[in-house]
Formats: C-alpha cells, sequence, structure tokens
C-alpha cells in the first residue's frame, strides 16, 4: 500500500532515498530542501541543490522554507495532509509541531550505527576514529539529536582503503533500499521500533578546516584514517616546499624514517611508526592528481620533507 510522504532533503547523499521512494509507488506530496545558495564559476548564479534538481524532474513541488517554526510554516507542513515524513540529510531541525503533523510520524535515515556517531558528520568521524564498521539506521524522530526510536539498521565494514566518499556513496545506496524497506512496513503496520541505548554514544562534531593539517608523528593507520576521513572535502594537507598539497588517497606501506620525510621515488612517507605511500594528491590552484603525474610536475629527492 503506498503512502502519501513528505521527502525532506538536501545534498546528493538524500536523492537516491527520494528517486527508490518514487520507484516503489510511494506518492511524494511535496519535497522540502534547504533555499539555493551562490556557485558557478563566478559564484553570483544561485544553484539549487541536488534534491531540488531531481525533485523538479521528478514534476514535485519543492519548498525552501528558512524556518518551521512559525505558525504559517506549520499550516503549510499540514496542508500537505501526509502519512508520513522521510528525512535525509535536511540540515534544518523540526519542531516539536511538524513532527507531531504527519499522520504516522516523521522518519530519518541517519548514516551511522546509533549511537555511536549522533550529529552532523557520522560518515566522517566514523572513518577518523579507526572504526572497523558504519552503516544506516532508520529511526522515528523525535526532538533530540538523532536520540529517536529505531525501527531498522543495515551495517557496513569500513576498510582502510575507503574514503569519506567512497562510505557516502555506499551507504548511500545503502540507506535509499533501508528506508524503502522501512516504509513498505510502516504502510503494514509492522513497523517495530526499539528504543536506542545511552551506553556507547559519541557526537560527530562538524569538521572544522583547523583539523584538516596532517600529523606526521602519529601511527601510519591513524595518518591514513585521518586522511581518508577528510578525502574529498575539507581535504587533509601538509606543505611542501612552502605550498599546500591535500592528499586525498594512500595506502599503508614499509618504511621507516623521520616523520614526514620522503623515503623513496614513490611518495612512501613516514609516520611516527611506519609509513604510507601517497596515490592521489591535489596542489593549492591545482587539479587533483595520481602520484606519478604529480611527480612529473614535482621532482622530489628522498629526504624531502612534508610538513
Amino acid at each position: 500500500m503506498p503512502l502519501r510522504l513528505i521527502f525532506m532533503g538536501t545534498p546528493d547523499f538524500s536523492v537516491p532515498t527520494l528517486l527508490e521512494l518514487v520507484a516503489h509507488g510511494h506518492e511524494i506530496a511535496a519535497v522540502y530542501t534547504r533555499a539555493p545558495k551562490p556557485g558557478g564559476r563566478r559564484g553570483l548564479q544561485l544553484q539549487p541543490t541536488r534534491v531540488e534538481e531531481a525533485a523538479r524532474k521528478l514534476g514535485v513541488p519543492v519548498l525552501t522554507p528558512k524556518t518551521l517554526k512559525t505558525p504559517e510554516a506549520l499550516e503549510e507542513f499540514r496542508a500537505f495532509d501526509a502519512d508520513a515524513a522521510v528525512v535525509v540529510a535536511y540540515g534544518m531541525i523540526l519542531p516539536q509541531a511538524i513532527l507531531d503533523a504527519p499522520k504516522l510520524g516523521c522518519y530519518n535515515l541517519h548514516a551511522s550505527l546509533l549511537p555511536r556517531w549522533r550529529g552532523a558528520a557520522p560518515i566522517n568521524r566514523a572513518i577518523m576514529a579507526g572504526d572497523a564498521e558504519s552503516g544506516v539506521m532508520v529511526m522515528k524522530m523525535d526532538v533530540g539529536l538523532d536520540t529517536g526510536d529505531v525501527a531498522m539498521a543495515e551495517r557496513l565494514a569500513i576498510t582502510d582503503n575507503m574514503t569519506a566518499l567512497d562510505l557516502h556513496d555506499r551507504l548511500s545506496r545503502l540507506g535509499a533500499d533501508l528506508m524503502v524497506r522501512a516504509m513498505a512496513a510502516l504502510a503494514r503496520g509492522g513497523l517495530q521500533l526499539k528504543q536506542q541505548s545511552e551506553d556507547g554514544v559519541t557526537y560527530a562534531a562538524k569538521i572544522d578546516k583547523a583539523e584538516a593539517r596532517i600529523d606526521w608523528t602519529r601511527p601510519a593507520r591513524e595518518v591514513l584514517r585521518h586522511i581518508h576521513g577528510l578525502s574529498p572535502f575539507p581535504g587533509a594537507w601538509a606543505e611542501l616546499e612552502n605550498a599546500r598539497v591535500k592528499i586525498l588517497r594512500c595506502e599503508l606501506a614499509k618504511g621507516t624514517g623521520a616523520p614526514g620525510e620522503v623515503l623513496d621515488d614513490h611518495l612512501t612517507i613516514a609516520c611516527g611508526e611506519g609509513a604510507i605511500r601517497l596515490i592521489e594528491l591535489q596542489r593549492e590552484g591545482k587539479a587533483r592528481m595520481q602520484a606519478a603525474d604529480f611527480l612529473r610536475g614535482v621532482p622530489l629527492k628522498t629526504g624531502a620533507k612534508f610538513t
């Protein structure tokens, strides 16, 4: 039995869920997303969100309110007479009156294994912390920060070669399938909810650019996870010959030396313990490139130093 849904989301992570809900026959009464922001080559053209672009192609009404806390916003939301709302990385707090408006509630897709990594940057934080796995969960929303009762979950192993973008893309697809299954269960009255444990709660604070500088004194695996957790944005970086270089992908390697020292002509770099080999880099103001291409433009001798 299809549901009448309001969809609320903003970045490209949200789009697969919207498309899968439509593909499985649910009626999308309206899409809520963030307002367009200036962008383009000169930063002057307003750029709609990825969710708005997808919704326009589907012919679904799009709303971009600045707040949901006014009586007018609540009346407009209620007027859609939705069975439920699906929320995926919307980026705006839903007040209690909005949460109570749909007949069956509001359901959020969150990219972590709650209660671990509640908050803004669960994908980045899971990689940076060295977690062995991540996942997606569907929860019925309450007014807390990702504290609602959990309905369904899927787990995914995190390997050392995964960047934040790699994990983002896999969880986005996994989450879309999970939300479709959750809405099917909700429609037939079979969606079961379980209260989150208060043990193991951690918070995924928004990434601060001040965190992005690489600390070569750390063990190699910690350096690798730091690099991959910030790739591609904002990008972990180090200085080389007084120029900033972002490192976007690397792998563990053998070797010892002073932290940040170039150990060979394959861009093996010493860490506090062990070493990493750089695979993909980006010089300041340049396009991202593979290590071999980087070395053709910036030939480095053994003993050079990343700081």
